[in-house]
């Protein structure tokens, strides 16, 4: 039986419709202001925002924006995010062969998957999956700048940070494997005090320094643990874009902060 997980916030988080979705998309991605887009080293890991696209959508292109000059070599993505709705102990896998959105099926790299088995802080659960966002939200970028790739969907609950990092030890890979962290940042402050919050979490992120809270980011145990493998790879960080809800458009009483950043390997040698 193939088994599929089937779109839960389309029509709401981003467009129900495939040409009204792949259309909205790609402007986004025009529009996306890509810094150092002549940069030699492409990106290993990002870390992009879940919100629905009318408020963080432009910050999570200018992520996407950066993987077009990589785009042809990677095939495999490792897409992590917090549970927002069914509890999970550890790293969760869906238990299916596809993930479905309104630009059609992706492939679950479920050979991937069967290497994670021996670790017991990887389980599955389809309950985790069937209605979380913050994966699903990410998967028309990946479509519409990716070629042909299949996915590791992980939704993280209840983990530490190095459980976390054994995930993405195990499937790091080379330039054909890309890491993507799906977070927000603070949740629910006023406009100036999510400014200070969100740039303290941001500066951090940036210095490869953790571990971050649950207040400074939903996506804390996933972003923690690519932390810990970052300072391991002595990877470089970039600040893509960053912004919240009450610049977009939200109320500035109550506000959600966003952030787009690189992590980039270093390569020593010639290739």
């Amino acid at each position: 039986m193939h088994l599929v997980r089937e779109p839960a916030v389309a029509g709401t988080f981003y467009p129900g419709s495939g040409h009204a979705l792949l259309e909205e998309v790609r402007r986004m991605l025009a529009n996306a202001t890509v810094a150092d887009a002549a940069a030699p080293t492409p990106p290993k890991a990002l870390i992009v925002p879940h919100a629905g696209y009318i408020f963080s959508g432009a910050t999570a292109a200018s992520a996407y924006a950066l993987l077009k000059t990589s785009a042809h070599n990677i095939r495999r993505v490792v897409l992590l995010g917090p549970v927002h709705r069914v509890p999970v102990r550890g790293l969760a896998v869906p238990g299916v062969d596809a993930f479905s959105t309104p630009l059609g099926d992706i492939a679950v790299d479920t050979d991937a998957i069967d290497r994670l088995a021996y670790l017991p802080q990887v389980t599955i659960s389809a309950p985790a999956h069937a209605q979380e966002h913050s994966l699903e939200v990410q998967l028309p970028f990946l479509q519409a700048v990716l070629p042909s790739f299949k996915l590791v969907p992980l939704a993280v609950g209840d983990a530490t940070a190095r459980e976390v990092t054994q995930v993405l030890e195990e499937l790091w890979g080379g330039p054909e494997t890309l890491i993507v962290i799906s977070s927000d940042l603070s949740h629910f402050l006023p406009y100036a005090i999510a400014q200070a919050t969100d740039q303290n979490t941001v500066d951090h992120i940036l210095r490869l320094d953790g571990p971050l809270t649950h207040a400074q980011a939903c996506g804390a145990t996933p972003v923690n643990g690519l932390l810990l493998a970052a300072r391991a790879h002595n990877m470089h960080t970039q600040l893509l874009a960053q912004c919240n809800s009450g610049d977009t458009a939200g109320d500035r009483q109550r506000v959600v902060g966003y952030a787009a950043v690189a992590f980039t390997e270093e390569h020593h040698g010639v290739e």
